[in-house]
């Protein structure tokens, strides 16, 4: 036990002895870390205070070359304002010596104005003197005149103011001729172009239609039967229909007349079925006039239809297609009015169309144009104004109710449609075997167109030709002038404008004819 004891103790102290010189040992390492480091910090502190001063010193140096070079760049800028101020300097001088000359120049000229105003008024002085001397021998002139001529001053003006009305109208007259032909030449050449590839691009149809309709029977016997006994037959035929049937020796014929082409219509359609049928009595007479009636009613309206469908027209009134319809069956001046309406909406939509207007609405308005002609009541208007009041009635577009009122010129035109109506509605009924008048109107116009003309002081002879598209006026040649036979001709043309009434256009032409004759014996 006592050797343990010892040998712990012995251990004990060893392990004391051994922390002992342990921590001796650490103690001297770490001082001389200590010292190591400590002395790694100086060199460094050295190191960087040497660097601090070359960094410094190479601020300061950098620093002093900037303010050189911005000293240098200022120089050069106030070096230049300089020179700046100098130019402009030089400039204003130059620009007060040029305003002095100037000041100097305008004295001059005012002084110069102020003795030429003095040597004007002087003029003036003498000039008035002159005028109250040229006064004086003008009256003296006058005066003489007076007593030489035999007529005072007013008559001589009255006479001078009347020849110089005249020469001033015959030079105006030619003067309005060489603009009208110019017009003629420039407005019209387009407006030729469109209206004769308008016409050659429509195939009309040429249609009489006359107040008489001529039915075909097959004999006498037939006739006989129509006839009736002592011919109840025929007045209920025309009772029921309203149209006078002519009976006469015309073999194999019965003429229906009536200024009404749908009664005429009627009336044709209905002797067609009785005679077909064979029973021909007053009551059958009312039963197959009644049915064909309804028929008729609705072939018009199929007649309107099948109109706006071919020409691509839709949205129309019920009312308006039947009013189409019935145009079939109504003439103007002998052109059917349904085929004269469909050729005045063909060329509105061509002539549209080259304008570079709304085709559909000219193609619309030509189409119902005249449709004033077919109402039912008939009421005492012009059918243009009808037919205006009607389109508006059924919700027509404006432009297209403009242009059925204003084609005959009844209200004003508003619309570039209009214009292409009146004008497609005069191709349609001015063309060859368009329409045909009445021979003792057409006769009658021709003779108070030669009776106007024949009028005139100096006129020897008047022939209307061509159909009355035409007048010549044949002058005596003693009486009537060149220019004065201008004038005599626009004069005629003015008068038959305004006073008379004719299809298309009448070209006046003045002849003046100077002939010499001798005779060799």
């Amino acid at each position: 036990m006592d050797i343990n004891v010892i040998n712990i103790v012995i251990g004990l102290a060893a392990f004391v002895v051994g922390i002992i010189v342990t921590w001796i040992v650490v103690k001297r390492s770490m001082k001389a870390k200590d010292d190591a480091a400590l002395s790694k910090a100086q060199s460094i502190l050295k190191e960087a205070e040497s660097e601090a001063e070359v960094l410094k010193k190479n601020k300061i140096l950098e620093a002093k070359e900037k303010f050189l070079q911005l000293k240098t760049e200022h120089e050069k800028v106030i070096s230049e304002k300089d020179r700046n101020i100098n130019a402009a300097e030089n400039r204003i001088k130059q620009k007060e010596a040029a305003v002095s000359q100037k000041m100097e120049q305008s004295q001059r000229k005012q002084q110069e104005y102020e003795t030429l105003q003095e040597n004007l008024k002087h003029q003036l002085q003498i000039l008035e003197a002159k005028k109250e001397e040229l006064g004086k021998v003008h009256q003296r002139q006058v005066e003489q005149l007076e007593k030489i001529s035999g007529l005072s001053v007013d008559q001589a003006k009255t006479q001078l103011v009347e020849a110089l009305k005249a020469e001033a109208k015959t030079e105006a007259m030619s003067s309005i001729k060489d603009i009208m032909e110019e017009a003629k030449l420039t407005a019209n050449k387009e407006a030729k172009r469109i209206i004769i590839q308008t016409i050659q691009r429509v195939a009309t149809e040429h249609a009489i239609e006359n107040a008489v309709t001529v039915f075909n029977i097959e004999n006498e016997e037939v006739k006989g039967r129509i006839i009736g006994r002592e011919g109840r037959n025929i007045r209920a035929l025309e009772a029921a229909t309203g149209v006078e049937i002519i009976v006469d020796d015309t073999p194999e014929s019965i003429i229906l007349s009536c200024f009404d082409p749908v009664r005429r219509e009627l009336a044709r359609l209905a002797l067609h079925q009785l005679v077909s049928d064979g029973r021909i009595h007053p009551a059958r007479i009312e039963e197959v006039v009644a049915k064909v009636k309804r028929q008729l009613e609705d072939e018009i309206i199929e007649v309107g239809k099948r109109t706006t469908i071919d020409l691509g027209i839709h949205g129309l009134a019920p009312e308006l297609i039947r009013m189409i319809g019935r145009m079939k069956y109504r003439s103007s001046y002998g052109q059917n009015l349904l085929q004269h309406s469909r050729e005045v909406a063909n060329p509105c939509a061509i002539m549209a169309a080259e304008l570079g207007l709304n085709q559909k609405l000219a193609k619309r308005a030509g189409l119902l144009h005249d449709i004033g002609k077919v109402p039912d009541d008939e009421p005492e208007l012009p059918h243009a104004i009808l037919g205006m009041k009607l389109a508006e009635k059924f919700k027509e577009n404006p432009e297209i109710c403009n242009a059925i009122g204003a084609h005959h010129d009844e209200v004003e035109m508003n619309s570039m449609i209009s214009p292409i109506v009146q004008v497609c509605d005069a191709i349609s009924g001015a063309r060859p075997g368009a329409r045909r008048e009445v021979v003792a109107s057409y006769i009658k116009r021709l003779k108070d167109m030669e009776a106007m003309a024949l009028s005139y002081p100096g006129v020897e002879k008047t022939f209307a030709i061509q159909a009355g598209r035409e007048l010549r006026v044949i002058v005596q040649s003693e009486k009537i002038t060149d220019k004065q036979a201008e004038v005599l001709s626009f004069d005629i043309a003015n008068k038959i404008q305004t006073e008379m009434t004719y299809p298309g256009q009448v070209k006046v032409t003045v002849i003046r004819e100077t002939r010499s004759v001798n005779y060799a014996k």
